[in-house]
């Protein structure tokens, strides 16, 4: 079943995802060489609850973390823990916040010191095909049009789409229905409608599109351990255009503050 949301509660899910952009501007602050992923996690977890809200990944079905800590070619899941980021990784940070019963979602990959081009550009790549799924998600139009939009644009560039792994619906419950795969036929799929709030996230491999779930159970690495990139926006079904809820803004502004380069 699809939950439609009242205009109400499309702000409550903007709060929550603001605080999520927010929290991500707190790992954006302090990311860097030398830096331990718990320590991030901690990080999060302190900022949140001190914001009202509750940490949204940590304890669902099973997840021990508020953070999913992902880094090259960890695709999603990453577990937080004593690793040492190092120069020329790539982090994807995934952050979902609980706040006045709705839930919030939104990840960015983050680069750590210098990292070689192709890689930059996988990441400039993948946060473009998001904003090209996002313009799909509008009334009328249905999910395989924003998978496809996602798809076409990264497969031209000799990127692979992840397939075992898709975005999803937002609300009360992190993750609702429809499923939204970064993959797709125009035309084809749930259609979209005013009141919808949706996950776009868009994860794209530098190398081939198969993927292996490491011992831990939840973290998931491309299969030829080439870099992957993950970007995320929770975005609600606009009459038109896509209203995006949650925000790189904050982070961004962190970011330029350090003197690192945008992607």
């Amino acid at each position: 079943m699809i939950y439609f949301k009242s205009k109400e509660e499309i702000e409550l899910i903007r709060e929550s995802s603001l605080l999520v952009g927010k929290t991500l501007a707190e790992v954006a602050k302090v990311i860097g060489p030398g830096v331990k992923t718990i320590s991030l996690d901690t990080l999060a977890e302190e900022f949140i609850r001190s914001n009202g809200g509750i940490p949204g990944f940590k304890g669902y079905n099973g997840f021990p973390y508020t953070l999913c800590i992902s880094v090259n070619e960890q695709v999603v899941h990453g577990f937080p823990g004593e690793r040492v980021l190092m120069e020329g990784d790539i982090v994807s940070v995934d952050c979902g916040v609980l706040m006045n019963g709705f839930y919030g979602d939104s990840a960015y990959t983050f680069p750590i010191g210098e990292i070689r081009p192709e890689v930059r550009q996988l990441m400039k790549s993948t946060k473009k095909s998001l904003y090209l799924g996002i313009e799909m998600a509008t009334d009328g139009k249905r999910v395989g049009d924003i998978g496809f939009a996602v798809q076409i644009y990264v497969e031209e560039l000799g990127y692979s789409v992840v397939r075992d792994l898709v975005g999803h619906g937002v609300g009360k419950h992190l993750h609702e229905k429809p499923e939204v795969p970064n993959y797709g036929k125009r035309g084809t799929g749930v259609k979209l409608r005013d009141g919808m709030v949706i996950a776009i996230e868009p994860m794209i491999n530098l190398g081939g599109k198969n993927v292996i779930q490491e011992n831990d159970g939840w973290t998931i690495r491309t299969a030829d351990r080439m870099p992957s990139a993950h970007y995320e926006h929770t975005v609600a079904i606009g009459l038109g255009k896509a209203d995006i809820l949650s925000s790189f803004r904050y982070i961004e502004e962190e970011l330029e503050k350090r003197g690192i380069e945008l992607i």
